[in-house]
């Protein structure tokens, strides 16, 4: 579809991620497993095949979406916390890889405010928002004006990275 409609594309942002929150000793099979397909093995094989098929433009950019979970952890999001430190190391081993000036690096947010994080208990909620150095939770255009830097032009000599937009969280990172 990629090839027929754009010919190549000049960037790719992997931001499609999901959650199924168990304790460890709780966790089911299928729990652990979507996780991990939609959070890490999904976009590595759309990577792969962007790359395989030269469907990145030279001076390319690949994004992709990671979580302070995956620098630090979580309690009850122990699949979370591993598929999004799997793009971390994903971004890390591409960096190296790559040629034709094509970029990855990855954004890693805290407690960003959507209607994802309205449905949290109250008073996680507000733990999550206030135990950073700005007390308070970081908003979606955060994230995006992130991601956007990555795949601005401007961002040639930026591989590898991973930026974490948190307020800098006081808990786990």
């Amino acid at each position: 579809h990629v090839k027929k409609t754009f010919g190549a594309v000049d960037g790719v942002v992997h931001n499609a991620g999901i959650t199924r929150d168990k304790k460890l000793a709780n966790m089911s099979e299928d729990r652990w497993a979507s996780v991990i397909a939609v959070n890490l093995t999904a976009p590595e094989l759309i990577t792969q095949e962007l790359l395989d098929q030269g469907l990145i433009n030279k001076n390319g950019r690949i994004v992709g979406v990671s979580s302070i979970a995956g620098i630090a952890g979580n309690v009850g999001q122990t699949n979370y916390a591993a598929s999004k430190a799997g793009v971390i190391g994903l971004v890390d081993s591409l960096a190296d890889e790559l040629k034709d000036g094509i970029t990855v690096n990855a954004v890693a947010p805290g407690f960003i405010i959507t209607q994802m994080t309205a449905a949290v208990p109250f008073a996680t909620r507000e733990v999550g928002q206030r135990m950073n150095a700005m007390s308070q939770g970081g908003l979606p255009v955060d994230v995006a004006e992130t991601i956007a830097w990555y795949l601005n032009p401007a961002s040639t000599a930026v591989n590898g990275n991973v930026v974490r937009v948190c307020g800098q969280m006081m808990l786990g990172a």
